[in-house]
């Protein structure tokens, strides 16, 4: 069973200095059928302007990834870390028992378009803790990267959950089938293009919660960039 997430019915909001879009309930967007899926509890699509982004602010007990699309995002936190994210860089931010971190467009001229993502936590008040990692094009050209994992396989961040996190860039017409275990779920997240699942077509923004799907057979429609999660 595949349900389609439509990117033009998610929530969203323009501040003028933030353009945002969530595909789950966030901040003042409410949706009790669209509140999580699984442990993943938020996908926001973020553009934000030039030389502003969002102040210190605290979070606890969610695993934080930031996946940035286009330009470079600056990040400091409490734990005394700082720097900036851009392409192809996944940052883990582990929440846990608490941390404060603000996130500014790095660029005097360009806006930044980024993806932010949760999940819950396996458990409550982890120590927090904060990686970043470079995965480049030339990995996920027409295959599936592993970016995050519970044990930090392959090179991946590491979170503290029991999900996984692929990205691939699959070329116009490339093909690629990826199997769901049995009792395991999937989201598929367009980050970029279009492409078909199991023929089921998505574009840009598009979601899609997957179950009791064996095999998910990908087939890009124009340049696509895809995120899949692999979920308990």
């Amino acid at each position: 069973m595949i349900i389609l997430r439509p990117s033009r019915e998610r929530g969203s909001f323009d501040f003028g200095w933030l353009r945002t879009f969530h595909s789950f309930s966030f901040g003042d967007y409410r949706d009790p059928t669209h509140d999580h899926f699984r442990a993943l509890r938020v996908i926001n699509e973020d553009w934000v302007q030039p030389n502003q982004g969002f102040g210190t602010h605290p979070h606890r007990d969610m695993e934080i990834l930031t996946w940035v699309l286009e330009g470079a995002l600056e990040h400091k936190d409490s734990l005394g870390n700082g720097g900036v994210i851009r392409p192809g860089e996944a940052q883990r931010m582990t929440a846990g028992s608490g941390i404060r971190h603000s996130e500014f467009n790095a660029s005097a001229t360009e806006e930044v378009h980024l993806l932010q993502i949760w999940l819950f936590p396996e458990a409550y008040d982890l120590q927090p803790g904060y990686e970043q990692k470079a995965f480049p094009l030339e990995e996920r050209r027409n295959r599936f990267r592993l970016i995050a994992s519970r044990d930090g396989r392959e090179g991946s961040v590491l979170w503290h959950q029991d999900a996984t996190l692929r990205i691939g860039n699959l070329g116009p017409g490339v093909a690629a089938e990826v199997p769901v275990l049995e009792g395991r779920h999937a989201w598929i997240q367009v980050a970029k293009g279009s492409l078909a699942v199991n023929g089921m077509p998505l574009k840009q923004g598009d979601g899609a919660a997957i179950s009791a799907e064996p095999l998910l057979r990908l087939e890009a429609q124009e340049e696509a960039e895809v995120l899949i999660f692999d979920l308990a």
